[in-house]
């Protein structure tokens, strides 16, 4: 059951949805579909924050024991959690329901009607700190992409609804058609909930700053060599003390973590699209030893390089995509 309210993100509601109808169509006949219903106090036509509407019953219908319930974000955020009303049916359909869920923001409307004290979650980057703030009972992880505590199942911005609804389909109906589901869809793959919310394609933005944007390019260059605070910022010209404080300032992070990110970032490239052993890439990404590249991994993305090799990797030895999964059925 999926509550939607005026001005909720289109994809926070539509991508879990399309994971379930996309799973039903995979599943065998002998198999429980889905079956997803959207309720709504501004019932029954709901505008969502891109103009789109979507069709709604009203909160009354949304009666009895409820399997997921899926609670999504948008711009209209701070509306919502004035909503009393809806705080309130939330609080009450959780307690009714095998497991509650969230989208981006929808995790604040969880924590508002204290369902989240004491437990971990997660929202979108941009709002994690002003989650933390404003719930200090709630152990916000800022990292993955989606946090599962107990029932409860927060889900980080937007797109990310979609890595969690396949988690769900793989806790109902097994990894297989987890897979077998995301390849459908034709995503690139299925990504792991312990995976950071910072993509290796978010590590590698560059500052806008010439000195600290020629230093990081350096950095992607040299990456399988030592890089101490000191060389970099001979590359940029710039004592290490300074450099420190401007790179801090432009990038966000200090030129060790962002050093230690985009080692990992590499790393995780690697195990995913190539059969090089686990120290082998520890020395091409700049670990002095596996034991390094090991505790650094597992720190960054909560899996061991092994187990990110078993879940992403894209190609087999003979060129095969996806060695996950071996037989693949055409939806009936």
């Amino acid at each position: 059951m999926v509550v939607v309210y005026a001005g909720a993100m289109a994809l926070d509601i539509t991508g879990p949805i399309e994971v379930f109808d996309t799973a039903n169509r995979l599943l065998p006949p002998s198999a429980g579909p889905y079956r997803v219903e959207l309720v709504s106090a501004d019932a029954p036509l709901v505008r969502t924050s891109s103009g789109v509407s979507v069709e709604a019953s009203p909160l009354e219908a949304g009666r009895g024991p409820i399997d997921t319930l899926l609670v999504p974000g948008g711009w209209s955020l701070s509306e919502a959690l004035r909503d009393q009303t809806l705080v309130s049916w939330i609080g009450r359909a959780a307690a009714r329901s095998r497991r509650v869920t969230s989208v981006c923001g929808g995790s604040f409307l969880l924590a508002e009607a204290g369902l989240l004290d004491g437990r971990r979650a997660t929202t979108h980057w941009a709002y994690c700190e002003a989650m933390a703030r404003r719930y200090p009972d709630v152990k916000v992880d800022a990292e993955p992409i989606f946090v599962w505590d107990g029932p409860f199942v927060t889900s980080a911005g937007v797109s990310t609804g979609i890595d969690m609804a396949l988690a769900l389909v793989e806790a109902d109906h097994g990894a297989a058609l987890a897979l077998e589901t995301a390849r459908f869809l034709v995503l690139f793959l299925k990504r792991h909930g312990g995976q950071s919310q910072f993509s290796a394609v978010l590590d590698a933005q560059l500052a806008d700053h010439p000195p600290i944007r020629a230093a990081q390019e350096w950095i992607l260059d040299n990456l399988h060599n030592p890089l101490s605070v000191a060389d970099i910022a001979r590359r940029a010209n710039m004592s290490p003390r300074n450099f420190a404080r401007v790179f801090r300032r432009e990038v966000g992070t200090t030129p060790g973590q962002y050093v230690e990110r985009t080692r990992i970032a590499r790393a995780r490239e690697l195990l995913e699209t190539t059969d090089l052993t686990i120290s082998q890439i520890a020395g091409r990404c700049g670990f002095a030893a596996p034991e390094t590249f090991f505790r650094s991994f597992g720190r960054t993305l909560g899996l061991t390089p092994k187990e990110y090799r078993h879940r992403f990797q894209v190609i087999s030895p003979s060129g095969l995509i996806d060695r996950h999964h071996e037989t693949h059925r055409s939806p009936a």
